[in-house]
C-alpha cells in the first residue's frame, strides 16, 4: 500500500511552489537531451521553458524521441503539458508504482496511468514504454526520461472522442443522510480505487454504508486525500458532504457553467462549480484525480482538500441546478424534490 500512495505523498510535498527551476538547469538539460539523440525535445524544452517550467520548482519530463516528433509534427502546448509531471520521480520510485497508479501532469484534469507492474523489467505509462535503463537527466529537481512515442491524453478516459457523453441527472438529496448505494461489486471497486490512491479515510466511510442497501442509484464521490482529513471520525457528515446524487464524469463537470450548484447528501450543503485560470474548482478546491474510478452508476474524483462551506446568502444555499437530457439547465429549489 505504501508504494501505491507514493505519488500522492510526493505531490503533497511539492504543492507549495517556492520558485521556478533555474535557467541553468533548463540549459543543461537541453544540452544533455541533444547529446543523447533527443534533439527535437531539446529544442522544444528551450522554447517552452518560460511557459511550462515556471509552474513548478521541480519536474519529471517524459521526452518523446526524434522519430515520434517526425511522425507527429510539432506538438501543441497542451500536449507538451501532458508530458510534464510537477514532481521529481526517480527511476526507483517509478518501479515501485502498481498498475493503474495515476501520475499528475501539468495538463489540468489529465493524469498519466502506470500500465506496467512493479515486477516488470520495462516501465510503461499509457502503454508507452520508457526507453533506456536510466534517466537521460537527473539533478534531483528535474528528471528526464526518454519514451518511444507521445502519450495520448485520451488514454483511459471513459468517454471516447465522438461518442455521446453521459447526461448528468441530479435528483434530490436525502434530508436524513441515508443513501441508496449501487451494487456491492461497484462499491468494492470504488473502495479499492480510493485506498490505492491515498483516500483510505473516504474508503472507510464508504465501507460503513454497506448496511441497509436499497435500490441502485447513481452518485458521484469527491474524495479528499487522507492528509486533509482532520479528526474525520468526529465529523461523520464529512462523507455526505462529498457525495452528489447523480453520476458526473469529468467530461460532465468541465462542461458546467461557472456558478452551477450541485446538491449533496448533507442537508443544506451544496457544491459550487467555478474556474480559476481555466482550472475547474469545487467550492474553491481543484479536482486532482479526475475519474479515479467509474462504473455504470458511480464515479469517484480525487481532491487534495476537504470541501468547505461557502459563504453565500441563505436563499442561494437552498438552490441548485439540474441538467436535462437536452443539455438545458434549470434552477431548482429544494422544495421541488
Amino acid at each position: 500500500m505504501a508504494s501505491s500512495l507514493l505519488v500522492s505523498f510526493l505531490l503533497l510535498s511539492f504543492l507549495s511552489f517556492a520558485s521556478p527551476l533555474p535557467s541553468d538547469t533548463i540549459l543543461d538539460a537541453a544540452e544533455i537531451l541533444s547529446d543523447s539523440g533527443f534533439v527535437s525535445m531539446a529544442l522544444t524544452l528551450e522554447i517552452v521553458s518560460q511557459t511550462l517550467t515556471v509552474q513548478s520548482p521541480s519536474l519529471t519530463i517524459f521526452a518523446p524521441n526524434d522519430a515520434a516528433f517526425s511522425q507527429a509534427g510539432q506538438p501543441s502546448l497542451s500536449l507538451l503539458q501532458f508530458h510534464f509531471c510537477p514532481i521529481p520521480l526517480p527511476l526507483e520510485s517509478l518501479k515501485l508504482l502498481s498498475t493503474g497508479t495515476k501520475i499528475p501532469t501539468l495538463l489540468s484534469g489529465h493524469s498519466l496511468i502506470v500500465t506496467s507492474s512493479p515486477s516488470s523489467d520495462q516501465i510503461s505509462l499509457n502503454n508507452v514504454k520508457i526507453t533506456g535503463g536510466s534517466p537521460i537527466y537527473d539533478d534531483g529537481s528535474m528528471i528526464i526520461f526518454g519514451i518511444e512515442d507521445f502519450f495520448d491524453p485520451n488514454f483511459g478516459l471513459p468517454v471516447p472522442i465522438g461518442s455521446p457523453r453521459s447526461t448528468p441527472r441530479c435528483g434530490s438529496s436525502s434530508t436524513n443522510g441515508s443513501m441508496d448505494f449501487p451494487g456491492v461489486s461497484w462499491f468494492e471497486g470504488a473502495s479499492a480505487a480510493l485506498r490505492s490512491n491515498g483516500h483510505s479515510v473516504m474508503a472507510s466511510f464508504l465501507d460503513l454504508q454497506l448496511e441497509g442497501f436499497k435500490e441502485p442509484t447513481m452518485m458521484t464521490i469527491f474524495a479528499p486525500v487522507d492528509q486533509s482529513m482532520v479528526n474525520p471520525m468526529k465529523n461523520v457528515s464529512v462523507f455526505l458532504r462529498h457525495v452528489v446524487p447523480c453520476k458526473l464524469l469529468w467530461n460532465d463537470l468541465v462542461n458546467f457553467d461557472d456558478g452551477t450548484v450541485l446538491p449533496t447528501y448533507s442537508n443544506g450543503f451544496t457544491i459550487t462549480v467555478t474556474r480559476s485560470d481555466s482550472v475547474l474548482m469545487l467550492n474553491g478546491v481543484p479536482v486532482f484525480f479526475p475519474n479515479m474510478y467509474f462504473s455504470d452508476p458511480l464515479v469517484v474524483h480525487g481532491l487534495n482538500e476537504v470541501l468547505a462551506v461557502q459563504e453565500k446568502p441563505k436563499e442561494m444555499a437552498e438552490l441548485f441546478y439540474w441538467t436535462g437530457e437536452d443539455g438545458d439547465q434549470m434552477l431548482l429549489g429544494n422544495d421541488e424534490f
